[in-house]
C-alpha cells in the first residue's frame, strides 16, 4: 500500500520470517530506490486491509472520497467531472476545504467508483501537482443543495445555478481520455527518466474571467520533472498571489485567512508563525486570539496559498504540540483586541510590507519549491563566514536540537553567500528549528547590512 504523501509505503510479506530477513538485510546494506535510501522497519499493523474488493461488484461503495495533495492549481467541480465522468458515470460531486484539498465523487454505480479508483489513485491532475489519492468514502449518497464550483449535482443541472461556468469543453481539448484507464497499470517511483502521466496536461489550458482568471495568473510549470543533480533539483514553479492585497484594492479574495490552533503558549508568537507559514505563500497579517489560547489567524496573500498551508502543515507537531490547521470563516484579520504574548511580544503583527515575503513577484515566486515538511532543510543566503559551528550555536542559543549533519554546497568565485542542507534526527526537530530560525539576522564584522538566513523544506530525505 503506497502513502506517497507520507514517502512511505507498506508491504505485507507471506510469513513473519521473510519479513524479519527483509528488515535484516536492509539494516546491514543500504538499499537505493530510484537513487534514493530506502529504509525499513516493522509496522504496527499485522497485515495491510482494504475498503472493498475491486474485482466484487458488491464490495466497496459509489461514492469515493478525492484528497488532492500538492494542490497547486484551483480544483473545482469541473476538474473533478472532466477526470472522472471518462472512466465512471458522475452523479454528484461536494468539495471541501477544511483540512487541504478533499472532494467525495458520487458515480452511478458500485462498479464505476471500482474502475474510477484503480484508474485514477495515485495519478497526477496536472504534472508534478495535484495528486490524486482516493478511497471509499463513508456516506452512500451526496445530498447537493446548489450547483456551483464547489458542488455540483449532474442529476439535476439546474440546481440553484447561479452563474456559474463550464470549463469542461476546455479541459477535454487538452485530455486523451483513450488512454485514461492505462493509469491503473502505473506504478511510480519518482527517479531520473521516470515520469508520472498527468491527466489533464502540464497545467490548465484556460484562465477566463469566468474561471481562473479572477485568481490572476498562474506560472506555468516546466516541461519535465526531474533532478538534473542530487542536491540542485529543478525549479518548480507555482500559483503567483494576488495583487490584491489589502492595501492595494481595499478587499481580500474568500478563503485568505486560516486558523491555527495548537501553538505552544511560551515559544510561538506572530514571527515565529510567519517563519512556518511564508514557505507556502505571502503572509499578511498575524493575530493571536485572546479569548482561545494558542490560537491564531493568519491572513495570507490569496486562497491558493491557504490551501497550501492547510495541506503540508495540518496535523504537523511543533514544541510537543500537534497543529490543527483549517480554512477560517473570516474574511480579513482585523487588529482588535490587541494584548502582549508571553515572550513580551505583540499578539498582532503587519508582514504585507516584509521583504522575507517570498512570492511578491513571478521571479521570486518561481524560485520556491514548495515541499512539506521534513528532516532536511535548505539554507541560503548566509556571508562566507557562516561554518558548521555557526549554525549549531545558533540551536544552541535559540534552545532547539542541533543538526546530526551538515552539507555546503560549492560556491562559484563570485558568491557573495553560501548555500547547503541540514538534516535533523526527525521531521519533529526540523520544523522546530526553521520556526524558530528562519530570518534571523546574521551580521558580520565590519560589515554595513547583516545577512538574514532563508530556511526552507529541502527535496531530499537525507544526506
Amino acid at each position: 500500500m503506497m502513502m506517497p504523501f507520507k514517502r512511505q509505503a507498506l508491504v505485507e510479506f507471506e510469513n513473519v520470517d521473510s519479513a524479519k530477513e527483509c528488515v535484516t538485510f536492509a539494516a546491514d546494506e543500504p538499499v537505493y530506490i530510484a537513487g534514493q535510501q530506502a529504509f525499513f522497519n516493522y509496522s504496527t499493523s499485522k497485515r495491510i486491509t482494504r475498503p472493498g474488493n475491486t474485482d466484487d461488484p458488491s464490495g466497496g461503495n459509489k461514492v469515493l472520497l478525492l484528497s488532492i495533495q500538492n494542490p497547486l492549481y484551483p480544483i473545482t467541480v469541473d476538474v473533478l467531472y472532466t477526470v472522472c465522468n471518462p472512466v465512471g458515470k458522475v452523479q454528484r460531486i461536494v468539495i471541501f476545504k477544511r483540512n487541504g484539498i478533499q472532494a467525495m465523487v458520487e458515480f452511478e454505480s458500485v462498479l464505476c467508483a471500482q474502475k474510477a479508483k484503480a484508474a485514477l489513485n495515485g495519478a497526477d491532475i496536472y504534472a508534478g501537482c495535484c495528486t490524486l489519492k482516493i478511497e471509499y468514502a463513508r456516506p452512500t449518497r451526496l445530498n447537493v443543495i446548489r450547483n456551483d464550483n464547489d458542488s455540483w449535482d449532474y442529476t439535476k443541472p439546474y440546481l440553484g445555478r447561479r452563474g456559474c461556468c463550464w470549463l469542461m469543453l476546455n479541459f477535454l481539448k487538452e485530455a486523451h481520455f483513450e488512454n485514461v484507464l492505462l493509469l491503473k497499470l502505473i506504478v511510480y517511483i519518482r527517479g531520473k527518466g521516470r515520469q508520472r502521466q498527468a491527466i489533464l496536461g502540464e497545467h490548465p489550458s484556460s484562465f477566463r474571467h469566468d474561471g481562473y482568471g479572477s485568481h490572476g495568473p498562474l506560472l506555468p510549470l516546466p516541461s519535465r520533472y526531474r533532478m538534473g543533480s542530487r542536491d540542485t533539483p529543478e525549479l518548480v514553479a507555482y500559483p503567483l498571489p494576488q495583487a490584491s492585497s489589502s492595501y492595494m484594492h481595499g478587499g481580500n479574495p474568500s478563503g485568505s485567512v486560516v486558523m491555527v490552533s495548537g501553538l505552544h503558549q511560551l515559544k510561538m508568537n506572530c514571527s515565529r508563525v510567519f517563519n512556518l507559514f511564508c514557505l507556502y505563500g505571502n503572509i499578511e497579517k498575524v493575530k493571536f486570539m485572546k479569548t482561545i489560547p494558542g490560537t491564531a489567524l493568519v491572513e495570507m496573500g490569496d486562497e491558493y496559498a491557504v490551501e497550501r498551508a492547510v495541506t503540508h502543515l495540518n496535523n504537523v507537531k511543533l514544541f510537543g504540540k500537534r497543529l490543527n490547521v483549517c480554512v477560517s470563516k473570516q474574511h480579513s484579520v482585523v487588529p482588535s483586541q490587541i494584548f502582549e504574548l508571553e515572550d513580551g511580544t505583540s499578539s498582532y503583527k503587519d508582514f504585507a510590507m516584509s521583504k522575507n515575503n517570498r512570492f511578491t513577484s513571478a521571479g521570486q515566486a518561481s524560485k520556491n519549491i514548495i515541499q512539506p515538511p521534513s528532516c532536511v532543510l535548505h539554507y541560503y543566503n548566509v556571508p562566507l563566514c557562516v561554518t558548521e559551528e555557526t549554525f549549531t550555536k545558533l540551536c544552541n542559543d535559540h534552545e532547539v536540537l542541533t543538526f546530526i549533519k551538515y552539507k555546503v554546497f560549492d560556491a562559484k568565485p563570485s558568491a557573495k553567500t553560501l548555500s547547503g542542507l541540514l538534516e535533523w534526527e526527525c521531521k519533529t526537530d526540523a520544523v522546530e528549528a526553521l520556526t524558530a530560525l528562519n530570518h534571523y539576522q546574521i551580521r558580520v564584522p565590519n560589515g554595513s547590512n547583516p545577512y538574514t538566513l532563508k530556511l526552507c523544506f529541502s527535496t531530499s530525505s537525507h544526506l
